[in-house]
């Protein structure tokens, strides 16, 4: 019998079998209830959205999962998802379940292409888990959506979990290459030095670092930056510690429209109604509760469009006032 996968972080023990058992069977192709009048590429490969002269694409690799809420939250959660009537249909379902995406946005910027946060790859050995050794036709969506490997520019990580930085590489002849030979891979200092560590080894989801993170320091395609590092006038981070330690947001700002993707910096929208509520990942769960209960009292009521790494369909909306506490508002 194959050993039961496990992660620990902060001294917390997390099962990762037990994780996994609470996302139901998925396939890049789900149609969430309000795609029903949209185009087959609009329902299985990308949205856009314009802010200001930058283009932002959403690319997905895995789209609209269904998943028990336990397995971000705490058991509480599920009441609390029932009774947040704004989050369905799109975040959740009727009987307290969730929808969460994972996806990589790709920022146009003044002639750059941006990669924000590769997914979780194919071919990598992940223990077993729900991420072990996928072949997923991400890279071949994002060439249909104009952006093959070779034309990007920048790849920026908002922090070091499995999920986020497995296309920084892809295996060819048996060895692990950058996926994007032509972009230079940023990594908030904070952050890199904290997964360096080895003591910080994410080991349950197996070598993390050792397939998506180290390669591209051989490669000398890596640059460490700071938390508040500037990409360009139009494009830069914005620290929000506590899921990770050095997490980063990401800002856009470009001729008065403005937008910021977040990154595990909160996971689903609930978290805009209940911003105390963290996730079971969350590395530091205080701050992490600070970090967001911050990011919405700046952002709410705010024209900053407010886009979610694993937020499902429609994947983004503004933060708007509800009664005493705050909702997502999509179009």
């Amino acid at each position: 019998m194959a050993c039961r996968a496990r992660r620990v972080m902060m001294g917390r023990t997390f099962d990762l079998d037990l994780y996994t058992d609470r996302i139901l069977p998925f396939t890049t192709n789900d149609t969430s209830p309000e795609e029903a009048d949209m185009t087959t590429t609009e329902k299985t490969k990308y949205q856009t959205w314009q802010i200001g002269d930058v283009r932002v694409t959403k690319v997905a690799e895995m789209k609209d999962i269904p998943a028990d809420a336990t397995f971000l939250f705490t058991e509480d959660a599920i009441d609390l998802i029932k009774n947040t009537k704004w989050l369905h249909p799109h975040f959740a379902t009727e009987d307290g379940g969730i929808r969460i995406s994972i996806h990589a946005f790709v920022i146009e910027s003044q002639g750059k292409r941006i990669v924000v946060d590769t997914c979780v790859g194919n071919d990598k050995d992940r223990n077993g888990s729900m991420f072990h050794n996928l072949s997923l036709p991400f890279l071949a969506d994002m060439e249909e959506a104009g952006f093959p490997v070779g034309s990007i520019d920048y790849v920026l990580c908002t922090h070091m979990h499995v999920d986020h930085v497995g296309w920084n590489t892809r295996l060819v002849d048996g060895k692990w290459v950058p996926t994007f030979p032509n972009a230079r891979y940023l990594f908030a200092k904070t952050e890199f030095d904290h997964w360096m560590d080895p003591s910080a080894q994410d080991i349950g989801f197996g070598d993390v670092m050792g397939d998506s993170v180290k390669p591209i320091i051989e490669a000398g395609l890596h640059q460490l930056v700071e938390s508040d590092h500037r990409v360009n006038d139009e494009v830069w981070l914005e620290p929000t510690p506590g899921h990770t330690p050095g997490h980063v947001s990401v800002r856009i700002s470009s001729k008065g429209q403005d937008a910021v993707v977040t990154g595990d910096m909160m996971h689903h929208p609930v978290q805009i109604a209940t911003p105390q509520m963290s996730s079971n990942f969350c590395s530091d769960p205080q701050q992490a509760r600070e970090t967001r209960a911050a990011f919405v009292g700046r952002y709410a009521d705010k024209p900053v469009l407010v886009m979610g790494t694993h937020f499902a369909t429609p994947t983004a909306g503004h933060i708007v006032k509800d009664g005493a506490a705050h909702r997502l508002k999509v179009d």
